[in-house]
């Protein structure tokens, strides 16, 4: 009998590996049309004014580092001032790349072109017990209009995430590139979902990112509804403060996340907490949501944090 409930699980665990392979072919595609899109808008990006003067540098930099045959994992030594931080052309990129270079606060990044290794002079970090909600975000939740998971739909989300933003440019960096790789890395327990669901199920906000040791990079989020992604932003930073993080990692200044509790601190005090805080991760696997959301809002700011 045990055998035989093995062996049925076995079935059902290949046929869950299957349809998530099917559903993996299905979302990470760009058409010729949506890469062409990429393309013109990148070109464009990278052309403005206060990024032109920076082409050249980048180009150069290219040019010797792919001579040389690219960088596989990033450090110091391959790290240029100009562009703010350009470390070299992805090469023999994969999951365990991605997690070396992100321990030493690289990530991979690149509109148009070869993937790029970067880092930033300045960091835009949380402490995740200082996240701060807003107040609309802080009255959905305590009157359960939304459902918040972590980990169950992780492949919508990084699609979700690269899709046009309403009033904003066509342009993204989540290639089906990047989504394959980070998807690995989901499979590897290291990168992880939020999810926000509406009442009758609908995915309408998330956003994922990975866990390298005690520090979270966010990558990306979307909302299909007011507030949505900032619900999910929430709960996921009451987990991480749970949990034991001591950072997440927003890279750089916009002034949604400002409003959050993020504040800029510089690279070298980023990597010294990378340093001591970077290997070990203290929790594994898949994530599950712990704690509802009337909970979350209602739950005391940490010291000297603005409600």
């Amino acid at each position: 009998m045990a055998n035989v409930a093995g062996t049925f699980l076995e079935i059902i665990a290949e046929d869950d590996e299957e349809s998530t392979a099917a559903l993996r072919r299905r979302l990470f595609r760009e058409s010729p049309k949506e890469k062409l899109i990429r393309w013109v808008m990148g070109t464009a990006y990278a052309c403005q004014p206060k990024r032109l003067p920076d082409v050249p540098y980048l180009l150069w930099n290219m040019a010797t580092d792919m001579a040389r045959g690219g960088t596989r994992v990033p450090s110091e030594a391959t790290t240029h001032a100009r562009p703010d931080t350009f470390a070299g052309v992805c090469r023999d990129i994969s999951p365990e790349t991605i997690i070396a270079a992100a321990r030493r606060g690289f990530f991979p990044w690149a509109h148009v072109g070869p993937l790029k290794w970067w880092t930033r002079s300045e960091r835009m970090v949380l402490t995740p017990a200082d996240f701060r909600h807003s107040k609309d975000a802080k009255r959905l939740m305590r009157r359960g209009t939304y459902r918040v998971t972590f980990d169950e739909a992780f492949e919508e989300v990084v699609k979700a995430c690269a899709q046009p933003r309403k009033g904003r440019p066509l342009l993204t960096w989540i290639t089906p590139k990047i989504m394959r790789l980070y998807s690995a890395l989901h499979d590897m327990g290291v990168a992880h979902s939020f999810e926000v669901w509406s009442a009758d199920d609908r995915l309408v906000g998330g956003g994922y990112g990975i866990a390298v040791g005690r520090v979270f990079y966010t990558e990306s989020q979307f909302s299909r509804e007011s507030n949505t992604s900032k619900i999910g932003f929430g709960c996921l930073n009451h987990h991480l403060a749970k949990w034991g993080f001591v950072l997440n990692d927003g890279k750089d200044f916009t002034p949604t996340i400002s409003a959050m509790g993020f504040r800029t601190i510089p690279r070298p005090e980023f990597e010294q907490i990378l340093a001591e805080h970077g290997t070990q991760t203290p929790r594994a696997g898949r994530w599950a949501v712990e704690d509802d959301l009337a909970a979350i809002a209602d739950a005391p700011p940490a010291p000297g944090v603005k409600s």
